[in-house]
């Protein structure tokens, strides 16, 4: 999801003025609360996303997965609203209503008739310090959440190889630790473990409410004031986490499984994101991977798929979403017959091609123009935009910064793209990953995926 948003979020709201593209406002309650307005008069429809800046990186020892624990417990209820009511209200009107975890942010989002704003709006103000929590309500849904380890991470060969790539890229940020949490350790959450992480994160002034839609800037500030002004605002501490340290060697993990097919074979890069890139670093990095794994017309793809016919499919992705450490990623898979080291070989040959000879004005030019239709082309998108905007500035961008994105990017030169290359495609920052079939085992699986980015979510 983040990869599409990342090009189309900041043109969609960077150029107010224009008719033909998002308009965008901001405002700030006294509590602290930021809101968003993304009008987009098209229809009679709304979508609310609110953004905490609290993720599975901000768990405490041995309870990271405790921030994907209570995403599904803020469905139980309050005093207001009992067990299961807001789902319930929201679907009974037509509308849909879910939430997603991830290290930095945990969101909860609703799309809805434009006349059941304020409904939405008051049921999810009163969730944000109502909510009603003891043994009988918490402990089956860790059940429920153990469940989904087993179908999200267990069944899955490739979740399994991208949860261990993240292990050992990371010497010693949380970031190496599971959205979702140790399978051991989530035996052990209790109660209290979610009450705590609530009372310490949720709270106006630790959030991000941005409103899409039917709306006008009058109309949600309004009710943001009515059902969000009156909640009190906490002290919160500043966000520190441990740092990565200098890495004195690549590593490498490999998988094999009788559940694989398709053997496939990944690297990952330890890269700056929005938050802690250097000038134009973020943008440089952007355009390069627009120039390396832009779909059918990369060069990934045209010289591994298509000129040498040697890969099923070949590609990368940048992840400038984090608020820590972001990555970039090369990933591909062989065709029938053919070998998981052969695309490693081929992906390290065009690796040291760009870091040679780096990449010309005219392929900065046209990945620049595919990024901009790409962005036009998603721009009547509610939930996207609102979305990316929402976890963006949760992870510490403002909404300047996001709309400054089509200035930052035109001003990306060939040179910026090889410097930023030079910069992050160290190997001693990296984990290349291989996902190969069982000898002697049949199996009927998908092919393998490309890895998740680190800033990737969960339900």
């Amino acid at each position: 999801m983040f990869a599409g948003l990342l090009l189309w979020g900041a043109v969609a709201v960077a150029q107010p003025a224009r008719a033909d593209l998002f308009e965008a406002d901001t405002f700030t309650l006294e509590n602290g609360l930021e809101v968003v307005v993304l009008p987009k008069h098209l229809a009679p429809v709304v979508y609310q996303i609110l953004a905490y800046k609290a993720g599975a990186a901000d768990g405490a020892p041995a309870k990271n997965g405790v921030a994907h624990f209570l995403e599904h417990l803020m469905f139980k209820g309050t005093q207001k609203f009992g067990n299961g009511v807001f789902t319930r209200e929201v679907d009974r009107r037509g509308g849909d209503d879910n939430a997603f975890t991830n290290q930095d942010v945990t969101a909860y989002h609703q799309q809805i008739a434009k006349r059941d704003l304020p409904l939405i709006m008051e049921m999810e103000a009163d969730r944000m310090n109502g909510i009603i929590l003891s043994d009988p309500i918490v402990l089956p849904e860790r059940d429920v959440i153990i469940e989904e380890r087993h179908q999200r991470i267990e069944n899955n060969p490739g979740a399994q190889l991208g949860e261990m790539m993240n292990a050992v890229l990371f010497l010693n940020h949380p970031y190496r630790l599971p959205i979702i949490g140790w399978q051991h350790e989530m035996q052990a959450y209790t109660t209290q473990d979610a009450i705590d992480f609530y009372g310490k994160y949720y709270a106006p002034n630790n959030a991000v409410l941005v409103i899409a839609g039917d709306v006008t800037t009058e109309e949600v500030k309004a009710l943001a004031e009515k059902y969000y002004g009156p909640l009190p605002k906490k002290e919160m501490a500043k966000r520190e986490r441990l740092q990565e340290p200098e890495a004195y060697a690549p590593r490498r993990v490999t998988l094999e499984s009788e559940f694989v097919d398709q053997p496939s074979v990944s690297r990952i890069y330890l890269a700056p994101s929005f938050r802690t890139a250097s000038g134009n670093q973020a943008y440089a990095l952007q355009v390069l991977d627009e120039i390396l794994g832009g779909n059918n017309v990369g060069r990934l793809y045209r010289r591994l798929v298509v000129d040498q016919g040697i890969a099923d499919y070949a590609g990368s992705n940048y992840d400038a979403s984090p608020f820590d450490e972001g990555s970039f990623s090369f990933y591909g898979a062989p065709r029938q017959g053919g070998t998981a080291a052969a695309i490693e070989q081929a992906l390290d040959a065009e690796i040291a091609d760009l870091l040679k000879n780096g990449v010309s004005d005219q392929e900065v030019a046209d990945a620049k123009r595919r990024m901009e239709i790409s962005a036009v082309k998603s721009r009547d998108s509610l939930n996207g935009a609102a979305q990316f905007v929402a976890t963006r500035m949760a992870t510490g961008s403002s909404l300047a910064d996001i709309q400054a994105w089509p200035d930052r990017i035109k001003q990306v030169t060939a040179a910026d793209v090889l410097a930023a290359a030079k910069a992050v495609l160290v190997l001693n920052r990296s984990v290349t990953g291989t996902l190969l079939p069982k000898p002697g085992a049949e199996s009927g699986a998908p092919p393998a995926t490309p890895p998740a980015p680190i800033g990737g979510g969960i339900q």
